[in-house]
């Protein structure tokens, strides 16, 4: 078990059994999601004969990174009487486990949509050379002017680079803003690559 839980019992006695079930169960939340940063379980009796429901309440809360707080609470007000307490207890993980695996999921798709996003290549056309330099701009398909360096271009091709070139490219922070890394010539003027149809780059909307 990788996290201390914090267990915390009122008005009962603490029992063997129900502190071996509770760090079961914790371990179980841990192989959903093993960075859990802290757990608070409080199991308190709140009736000595209650007329219907259990006379125990359980809550479990949890903080999982970047800043998630969770947390699940069972005191079963109706239903089985005298419902004991190692039942409560699994009711309780097992709301806390839907709602684990619920962020965990969240999570994991937000990391490989984000990771899709930057392996993309982003798509230009050149609008501006200052080949003696060594350097140029390129205009995105959303309007952004964009700066980069011979030394950046593929396949040291920044001679073959013309006004209205369409590449791709892949965006990245320089000292003085966003450039253009790995420019790739995909559609020179009046030049296809590849024997498609299509037209590989469009022009942008305010060209």
């Amino acid at each position: 078990m990788k996290i201390q839980p914090e267990i915390t019992y009122r008005n009962l006695d603490k029992s063997e059994a129900i502190d071996n079930l509770v760090h079961e169960k914790i371990a179980k939340l841990e192989n959903i999601c093993n960075y859990i940063n802290s757990c608070h379980i409080a199991i308190e009796k709140i009736h000595d004969r209650p007329r219907s429901g259990s006379p125990y309440r359980v809550r479990i809360d949890l903080t999982v990174p970047p800043g998630h707080e969770l947390a699940a609470e069972k005191n079963p007000g109706e239903g089985v009487q005298y419902q004991p307490l190692d039942a409560v207890v699994r009711e309780t993980f097992d709301a806390m486990r839907q709602q684990l695996v619920k962020l965990t999921q969240l999570q994991r798709a937000s990391e490989q949509s984000g990771r899709y996003e930057e392996a993309q290549e982003s798509t230009g056309l050149v609008t501006k050379l200052f080949r003696e330099d060594g350097y140029g701009f390129l205009k995105t398909l959303d309007g952004r002017e964009i700066y980069f360096h011979q030394n950046s271009v593929l396949h040291h091709e920044f001679d073959r680079l013309e006004i209205g070139t369409g590449v791709h490219f892949s965006l990245e922070d320089g000292e003085e803003g966003p450039q253009a890394s790995t420019v790739k010539i995909v559609d020179k003027p009046g030049v296809r690559a590849g024997k498609s149809s299509e037209k590989l780059v469009e022009t942008p909307l305010d060209w």
